[in-house]
């Protein structure tokens, strides 16, 4: 009997055993935190000025971006027409770094906002359900000068990066 007992016990042991890694929590990701230089010159192609590098950026949900003063007399605002629906926009101080963590999924554009009309713009796409809520009326914005190409050109990005089908 006391065999039984113990074929029975260890097979109690081995079906909790097996079910325990479907009843464990899941391991959350880490939120990560993300740098934007804002540049005079763009540090391998001295032709393009006032210029965000990374001008494009894909993150996670729930990640940081800080916009980082590297040269002197810029900020980072976003254009509220370019963002998700409840999501938080950003108006950074001119010569200041500013940090701005996403949670809602779609594309955010950004503008440094004395430079906007000379092509100093960006965007960061936060990837996740829903992130394409926004896509038509963010791509569908219009700007002037030469925000305008630059923007054209982001887009593009976007799509060879496979981000929109």
């Amino acid at each position: 009997m006391s065999r039984n007992i113990t074929r029975r016990t260890a097979l109690g042991l081995v079906s909790a055993a097996a079910l325990a890694p479907l009843a464990a929590p899941r391991i959350a990701r880490a939120a990560t935190t993300h740098d934007v230089k804002m540049l005079n010159v763009h540090p391998d192609m001295p032709r393009l000025r006032m210029v965000f590098l990374p001008r494009l950026l894909v993150v996670q949900p729930g990640d940081t971006v800080r916009f980082l003063p590297t040269d002197p007399g810029h900020n980072s605002a976003s254009l509220d027409e370019m963002i998700p629906e409840g999501a938080e926009g950003w108006k950074g101080a001119f010569n200041k770094e500013v940090a701005v963590t996403l949670e809602r999924p779609g594309f955010y554009g950004y503008v440094c906002t004395p430079h906007v009309a000379l092509g100093m713009v960006g965007l960061v796409v936060v990837q996740g359900d829903g992130m394409m809520d926004n896509y038509e009326a963010a791509r569908g914005v219009a700007h002037r000068g030469r925000a305008a190409a630059v923007f054209d050109e982001i887009w593009e990005e976007v799509a060879e990066q496979g981000l929109v089908s």
